[in-house]
């Protein structure tokens, strides 16, 4: 069986779960005000804080990383790739380097997608590029849904089948790479139903 033939790669954050929603209800119990909701540079959204990539990474090692709650209509539709048709799911996060952090964002996923569901959790440390555990799928033709434009970029121009989930804040699709909302586009497009 060719890699590619029934493993799909897939970002946690923005894709499978709503990060945003759970690290601004965080910011808001930290007494943050929210001013541009549709960046995605935390400064940005929050400019009082000076360090966004320092606020990320203790969100995401702390306990609020084991209940974010899935994104949109996610898991319908990725049930139903794998139950219905065979598919798996390798996780490829920039959660943390923290094993704890880890451990709790694979339970959060478990919880929510089941027990089959995800075959592999590669995670790396807050903010890191995928390409270095995306070279191990180069050229297999891999779907590979991401939401962080120049991480899905990275997957194109290694031959894999790059899906963006939209958001505000990459809207901005320089690479024309095919876009959606829902995962229910993403079904139709890997079962056929829709041409990619």
């Amino acid at each position: 069986m060719n890699i590619s033939d029934k493993v799909i790669l897939v970002d946690a954050d923005g894709v499978l779960l709503d990060w945003a929603y759970s690290f601004d209800m965080w910011m808001k119990r930290h007494e943050f005000k929210l001013i541009n909701p549709n960046a995605y540079n935390i400064s940005e959204r929050y400019p009082d804080v000076s360090d966004g990539y320092r606020m990320a990474k203790i969100f995401n090692e702390s306990s609020w990383i084991r209940k974010i709650p899935p994104l949109r209509d996610s898991i319908k539709y990725i049930k139903k790739l794998h139950e219905d048709h065979g598919y798996i799911f390798h996780v490829i996060s920039s959660l943390s380097d923290d094993e704890y952090s880890q451990h709790l964002r694979t339970k959060n996923l478990r919880e929510l997608f089941g027990d089959t569901v995800f075959e592999k959790y590669i995670y790396l440390d807050t903010g890191d590029s995928k390409e270095t555990p995306l070279k191990f799928y180069k050229d297999s033709g891999c779907w590979w849904i991401e939401d962080n434009i120049e991480n899905a970029k990275v997957g194109l121009d290694l031959g894999l089948k790059s899906i963006l989930m939209e958001h505000p804040y990459n809207k901005r699709n320089l690479y024309n790479i095919k876009s959606v909302y829902y995962w229910k586009e993403i079904y139709d497009y890997i079962t056929g139903d829709k041409v990619y």
